[in-house]
């Protein structure tokens, strides 16, 4: 077992007592539930407790549950969790060290595999050190010493130009997946009912990820490495640019760390598990996430007037002139949110879709048909409508975290800059003033960019039971047979 990445269940077979045990911070989905009967259920969906469960909640990260004690105890309690600010300096090599021993530690496997390939910073070092690493593995002695990478978007968008860069480079057998607005919006529901949340980023971000993993699964293919928690970590997103101070920043890189199970790793074990898919992430081993975490985050501040960007210890700790992992507009391009960088129009179209389904009259009355978590777009209440036809309970909707976000911030960091609580929006172009292609850099808030896509393009599919149309393939959809 990959040291905290599973959880798992033991039982005493002698008196039927059992210890349930969830990993460190979340990778893979856990819940728990009561019976009217006092019986306890655990499951990896929340699909697996709605009919028999009175209530149900998320099984938190890095604890253990006892049938004999009847509560939960944390068992992963490493020095960053209290939330304390570290003061060990930044030593690139040793952080570079940890991280690729963290990669080839995923290495291990006897199914044939690939890397999550989007042309970001993260993605594109993941796939670097597997392909440095991958021969000589017994892997590669079984399925070949050449990798491959999968990459998903719109025609034209920033990941897929990206991506295929780096694939040249790496000399990676690059499989390119393409999409169109309206295939995300048919498979919409699909996505909620698979992922479980109605939390509008994860959804965004969740639905090419969805696609990309059935047809990811049809080449043969039965796991993948992917670039999840180095933005949590590293203080990677763009909001971070405002971060006042080293203790705020500090903060919220924990706090960031704590809700992954809910946002990133929620959509990263889902996306990919609901065709049978495993999803391995190398930034969240815990030996790693102690080493990075370990830093003085002054060092992770973002100084623009002194050349360092988003994540600027880890672009360096790999900014090799000898022997160099990537191409360095690559390793210091910006920060691009997944749903953002897989094309700019499909949260746009999914904005106009949902104007559609979303009267003014039914954004005036959300309160009361949902009071908690009241959405306050016509995009999130599309999608809390689907999600709770799935899961009616209110223990359903009490699992998905809720607040205000700009670029995928937590509420309080909301706080850093004036402007934000005017433009709250989970997409990386809400970060006024940062983003290069930022929402008032183009022409308006993102209510304003939602209204330029035209409702006559949209197609109103009222059959639910439609499933998800696929995507255009490259040439290079070469099957892997296991």
């Amino acid at each position: 077992m990959l040291d905290g990445m599973f959880s798992f269940v033991l039982l005493d077979t002698r008196d039927n007592s059992f210890i349930v045990a969830r990993d460190a911070v979340g990778i893979t989905s856990l819940y728990i539930g009561w019976g009217l009967d006092g019986s306890i259920w655990i499951s990896s969906e929340l699909k697996g407790l709605n009919d028999d469960c009175e209530h149900f909640q998320c099984f938190p990260p890095g604890h253990l549950y006892s049938s004999n004690n009847g509560g939960f105890r944390r068992w992963y309690n490493p020095i960053w969790f209290s939330e304390a600010i570290p003061s060990s300096p930044y030593d690139p090599l040793a952080l570079r060290r940890a991280f690729e021993n963290a990669v080839i530690k995923r290495l291990m496997t006897d199914v044939p595999f690939g890397v999550l390939l989007s042309g970001g910073l993260d993605s594109s070092l993941v796939a670097s050190i597997t392909a440095r690493h991958l021969a000589g593995t017994k892997a590669a002695k079984q399925w070949g010493s050449q990798l491959h990478s999968f990459c998903v978007g719109l025609e034209g968008s920033p990941d897929l130009k990206a991506a295929r860069e780096v694939a040249d480079y790496l000399g990676t057998v690059h499989h390119e997946f393409h999409f169109t607005v309206q295939d995300g919006i048919d498979a919409i529901e699909d996505v909620i009912y698979h992922i479980e949340t109605y939390d509008v980023t994860t959804i965004r971000a969740s639905t090419p990820m969805f696609l990309m993993s059935r047809k990811i699964k049809a080449l043969g293919v039965k796991m993948v490495i992917s670039g999840e928690g180095s933005d949590e970590i590293f203080g990677g997103y763009l909001y971070f640019h405002k971060a006042p101070n080293k203790e705020e920043f500090h903060r919220e890189t924990c706090h960031k760390i704590k809700a992954l199970h809910q946002y990133d790793c929620l959509r990263a074990n889902k996306s990919t598990s609901a065709w049978g898919l495993e999803a391995r992430v190398p930034f969240l081993d815990k030996d790693f996430i102690n080493v990075a975490m370990a830093i003085d985050p002054q060092w992770k501040m973002i100084r623009p007037e002194e050349g360092r960007i988003e994540k600027w210890v880890l672009r360096k700790a790999f900014d090799d002139e000898d022997h160099p992992y990537l191409p360095k507009h690559i390793l210091y391009r910006q920060k691009e949110q997944f749903s953002d960088g897989v094309g700019y129009s499909w949260i746009d179209g999914l904005k106009a879709h949902a104007a559609l389904h979303v009267t003014d009259k039914m954004m005036q009355n959300a309160e009361f048909i949902f009071p908690h978590n009241t959405p306050n777009t016509k995009e999130a209440y599309y999608y809390r409508m689907i999600f709770e036809r799935f899961f009616p309970q209110n223990s359903a909707s009490l699992t998905v975290p809720g607040g205000a976000s700009v670029a995928c911030s937590t509420a309080k960091a909301v706080e850093w800059d004036a402007s934000w609580s005017n433009n709250l929006d989970p997409s990386g172009r809400a970060a006024l003033g940062v983003h290069l292609s930022a929402y008032a850099d183009t022409g308006g808030s993102a209510a304003a960019q939602a209204a330029k896509v035209s409702s006559s393009k949209m197609i109103n599919n009222n059959n639910n039971n439609v499933p998800p149309r696929m995507m255009e393939v490259s040439a290079k959809e070469v099957a892997i047979h296991g």
